[in-house]
């Protein structure tokens, strides 16, 4: 007898614990996912956005994936809505890593917490580098520094990884430029074809295809391994552009975020996540991203927030300096 009960037992237990890890996909058929892009069409994180929720539908049997652009505010309007979104699984999204330095700097606009939120992955690792456009007779970092007049450099907004990272930089290396707003997606390489902008900070993936067309050229690079631009660390002695320049560079560790709200079950978010891997993993996802010259460098859940973590974690020191750097550069 009681080796029946204890046959029974196992069985029950067994049973739960199937149902549990059948729960979360299965919560999906027949729903329908909100996919936040905190950015405008065209672009690099418009193109990861959309693969990602294309191959998470194609992985997660009876899904429905919907792409909502939300930009604005360098990514802080699409950021908000996502973390003040239903907690239910149905709505996660992508976001720009300059968030970090909002967060780290206290934006008082930036209502949400990294590190509360429910991580699925990232698609990427991305160096950053210094474009220039082609028009322009500068062609070494050198020669851009020796500018007498300043150069339009273009952003999407005023919370965007380009334009933290320019106002950092040209705080703390006296870059010769003027930061303009409002160029989300391509918008800043079409503005540089029209010669209404001299250049731009950005990832590399973004405007490598600008630069093979011959439309662009990059003067330098923060992070990555390639060897045919040089390191902006290797052309700079101040210390504390330095540790700004790490920062940066730490950023790029961790490029095109997918996450959702705090508080999303258990359950469904492992679904959201191992759904996150098999799209990672696809071949025809990466084909297409390699067809696009976009990276494909994955990590998930626990392990990208132990990264974002870290990156919120900076010495005190490291937070003064770019608190003061986003300051003057205000000023």
């Amino acid at each position: 007898m009681s080796l029946k009960v204890c046959l029974l037992g196992a069985v029950a237990a067994l049973g739960v614990s199937t149902a549990w890890a059948d729960t979360g996909a299965d919560f999906y058929k027949g729903k329908s996912v909100t996919y936040i892009i905190s950015a405008g069409a065209g672009g690099g994180y418009d193109t990861y956005g959309r693969l990602v929720a294309e191959f998470m539908q194609r992985n997660l049997p009876g899904s429905t994936f919907v792409v909502r652009n939300m930009p604005g505010a360098g990514h802080l309007i699409g950021a908000n809505a996502l973390y003040a979104s239903k907690p239910d699984g149905l709505t996660i999204g992508s976001f720009s890593t300059g968030l970090i330095y909002n967060q780290i700097s206290k934006n008082s606009k930036a209502n949400f917490d990294l590190a509360q939120m429910s991580w699925i992955g990232k698609a990427a690792s991305e160096p950053r580098v210094v474009l220039i456009a082609s028009q322009s007779p500068v062609k070494t970092f050198d020669e851009f520094m020796a500018l007498t007049t300043p150069l339009n450099f273009a952003a999407s907004g005023l919370g965007s990884a380009s334009y933290l990272e320019m106002l950092m930089l040209s705080s703390t290396l006296k870059l010769p430029i003027r930061i303009l707003t409002g160029y989300s997606g391509s918008g800043d390489q079409l503005a540089m074809r029209r010669g209404e902008i001299g250049g731009t900070i950005g990832s590399r993936s973004s405007v490598q295809q600008f630069v093979n067309n011959g439309y662009g050229r990059l003067i330098a690079q923060i992070g990555g391994t390639e060897k045919d631009v040089p390191q902006l660390a290797s052309m700079v002695k101040d210390e504390k552009a330095l540790a700004l320049i790490s920062l940066i560079q730490s950023q790029g560790d961790i490029a095109r975020l997918t996450a959702g709200p705090p508080g999303i079950p258990a359950d469904r978010l492992t679904a959201l996540i191992e759904t996150y891997k098999r799209a990672m993993n696809d071949k025809d996802l990466q084909a297409r991203a390699d067809k696009f010259g976009y990276p494909v460098d994955p990590a998930y859940g626990e392990d990208v927030l132990k990264i974002v973590k870290a990156a919120l974690d900076q010495p005190e020191e490291t937070k003064a300096l770019l608190i003061n750097a986003l300051k003057s550069g205000k000023d």
